[in-house]
């Protein structure tokens, strides 16, 4: 292992510690290595050299369709021969992290007289007609254009870039600025993974310590439900330069250090502050490309999890982050180190770190979307275009002040329906509301109707007669119980089915879908459920209040009522609306247990507090461009939000209560006198967290 000795380091500040491994460095990362070898994570030397035998073939596909357009331009055989044209690697692949079965991200680069439109034309109908090319799917229209293909077993993602030279030399290097000259803003972002890639390799200390620790990395995101980019979690170069700038920080650091070390200095991280790999490169030849900058760019200061890249034009990779998806990963950092500590004591093992998350049983209430297609191929098509939206999804439930957290699965699963050849795949979004002093209805029609709208209104959709006659959409909400009626057993256990306390009415259909009116039929006030105090007050979800009902139920009409009907742009567009009414907690008899919170190593406490201090004041000083979060905005909301519930509240005062309502005053009263109460425990809990 080379060691950090040099006073130059990598990164935009220096480094926090420069010890070398100890030998228990050494044994636990020997342990990692073994661990990970279970998972799968490393390729074969088989498989290894098969895909640099399938990259040689997909080369020479290239330099003859490259040889067959020039000579179709007007060039002579020779000056054909001698343009060039080449692939190049990124991502998991060009980092060397790739496992079995990864696909492998490419980028043809050709001169200048090929044309975008010639790759989507002739080199698509040239892979059409290849030997052992099976799965070509075109994707012009994508932010990044793509050309999807399996070749000899083996997939692959294609981009293109034409570089403004009319010979590409053998040999070429991608991060040389000049070559972004004069290209058009496609040419550009097909351009970035390579060139991001090489800038992250050259800008860690130690390239095989860094492997072995992204390999760990990359298996925990993956296991604990936070690796889709598209949904709002990190992707594979996010995770990567996450790992990349720990190894900055730690440069002589064992992997096994590195893991440790990525979960303490990122659960402490000063979010929304940038994490960045190197300063800012300065636009010296003046092209004028847009890069990420909050002062410049008002959208850039309400990106929650900004992670820079390091080649220019740099980008934040987690632009589509969401308030409850960088939740849920803090609480995953949070978990991670915890382990990790007791990893390096001895008290566990590594495969506690990678135990995957019982997603199905943290909520008590989920929102199914179920994307349909009359053939599995089309369903490869509708169900990216969904997949692409449900961000949107998660953005607006975030805003309803009842919702905590809206929890995304990245894990999309197969429905089998019996007598149907239609092809089906869900998504799952579990849902933690807030609970309040009093009962509280909640009703998402809004929510999921402007989600439906972006799917119907989504160019693909409109361009694509498939997909508007042969493909449906259905939103539904599902309480946990009935969870495995959409699941295997094997995903999900089926529960004993309970009786609703409550029944719901139908009332008021609307002529775009159905809105559910709730009415509670109280014959008693309800005594209220207590709840177990739990060590962290943010973990405390619907699944985990003792007794503090829930309740939930889908529109009960027939079936040609409850489908939501789009005129022929989609088959049918089903949602079931659903009121929510939670309940009230009494905390009087719960106590919290102070010492439980504080960590009995008095020693490590003050050495990790130094540590903190260094990674708050790192996290500062990272970043070389000012990040405004976004506090002013969401109390402008709320004090909107208050005003209007004040304004409600007063209006309401004026009117004479029936009996219901004077029933659920006298919950709200009883319930307020001890709403002062779950305030203090809570900042208790905070305050010793």
């Amino acid at each position: 292992m080379a060691n950090y000795l040099g006073s130059g380091f990598a990164g935009v500040t220096g480094p926090i510690s420069t010890a070398v491994p100890k030998p228990q460095d050494i044994k636990l990362t020997n342990l990692l290595e073994a661990c990970l070898q279970k998972y799968g994570v490393f390729d074969t030397p088989e498989g290894q050299k098969h895909r640099l035998l399938v990259l040689g073939k997909l080369n020479e596909l290239v330099k003859k369709w490259i040889i067959d357009i020039s000579k179709e331009k007007g060039k002579s055989e020779a000056e054909a021969k001698e343009v060039g044209g080449t692939i190049f690697t990124f991502g998991s692949y060009r980092l060397g992290v790739h496992g079995k079965g990864a696909d492998i991200d490419t980028l043809l680069v050709a001169p200048r007289h090929i044309e975008r439109t010639d790759f989507f034309s002739s080199f698509k109908e040239l892979l059409f007609e290849a030997k052992n090319v099976t799965n070509v799917r075109a994707v012009p229209d994508a932010f990044v254009p793509v050309i999807k293909l399996e070749f000899d077993g083996v997939e692959m993602d294609l981009l293109f870039a034409r570089l403004a030279l009319p010979v590409i030399p053998d040999g070429l290097g991608l991060l040389d600025m000049s070559l972004l000259k004069n290209l058009d803003a496609k040419c550009v972002r097909s351009l970035n993974g390579c060139r991001v890639t090489d800038s992250i390799l050259k800008l860690v200390p130690n390239q095989e310590t860094f492997r072995l620790a992204l390999r760990a990395i990359k298996l925990w995101a993956k296991r604990r439900g936070i690796y889709s980019n598209a949904l709002g979690y990190l992707g594979g170069v996010s995770w990567a330069m996450l790992v990349a700038r720990t190894c900055q920080l730690y440069p002589n650091a064992a992997s096994s250090t590195i893991v440790l070390k990525f979960f303490f200095v990122f659960e402490k991280w000063n979010w929304p502050q940038p994490v960045l790999l190197r300063k800012a490169e300065e636009d010296v030849l003046g092209l004028n490309l847009q890069v990420w900058n909050p002062q410049v760019n008002p959208g850039d200061a309400h990106h929650l999890m900004p992670i820079i890249t390091p080649a220019y034009p740099q980008q934040n990779s987690t632009f589509n982050v969401t308030k409850s998806t960088r939740d849920v990963m803090l609480n995953e950092f949070r978990r991670g180190l915890d382990i990790c500590r007791d990893i390096d004591v001895g008290k566990l093992s590594w495969d506690i770190l990678f135990e995957p998350i019982k997603f199905f049983s943290l909520y008590k209430h989920y929102i199914v979307i179920c994307a349909t297609a009359i053939d599995s191929d089309l369903l490869l098509k509708w169900s990216g275009l969904v997949e692409s939206k449900i961000r949107i999804l998660i953005g607006k439930l975030e805003d309803n002040e009842n919702i905590k957290i809206a929890h995304v699965n990245p894990t999309s699963y197969p429905r089998i329906v019996p007598d149907s050849t239609d092809s089906h795949l869900m998504w799952f979004i579990g849902l933690e509301f807030c609970v309040g002093p009093g009962g509280v209805n909640i009703t998402l029609t809004y929510e999921i109707q402007m989600f439906i709208n972006s799917v119907v209104k989504s160019p693909a959709l409109q361009s694509s007669p498939d997909l508007r006659n042969g493909t449906q959409l259905d939103v539904k909400h599902a309480r946990r119980r009935d969870l495995s009626d959409y699941l295997s057993p094997d995903i999900v256990p089926p529960l004993p089915k309970k009786k609703k306390q409550f029944p719901i009415d139908i009332e008021t259909p609307s002529p775009i879908l159905k809105r559910v009116h709730k009415i509670e039929r109280v014959e008693e006030p309800r005594v209220s459920k207590r709840i177990k105090i739990m060590d962290d007050p943010d973990s405390l979800t619907d699944s985990s209040i003792g007794g503090g009902e829930a309740t939930a139920k889908t529109t009960n009409v027939d079936e040609d009522e409850s489908s939501l009907m789009s005129t022929g742009k989609i088959g049918s567009l089903n949602f079931d609306s659903a009121d929510v009414s939670i309940t009230d907690i009494d905390p009087m008899e719960n106590s919290i247990n102070d010492s439980s919170l504080m960590m009995s190593d008095s020693s490590m406490m003050e050495h990790q507090n130094e540590e903190s201090r260094n990674i708050s004041s790192l996290s500062t000083s990272d970043s070389t461009l000012t990040t405004t979060t976004t506090n002013n905005v969401s109390t402008s909301s709320s004090s909107a939000n208050a005003s209007s519930s004040s304004s409600a509240q007063h209006n309401h005062s004026n009117t004479p209560l029936g009996p219901l309502q004077a029933i659920q005053q006298q919950q709200q009263q009883s319930s307020a006198q001890t709403a002062h109460i779950k305030k203090n425990i809570v900042l208790k809990l905070s305050t010793h967290k």
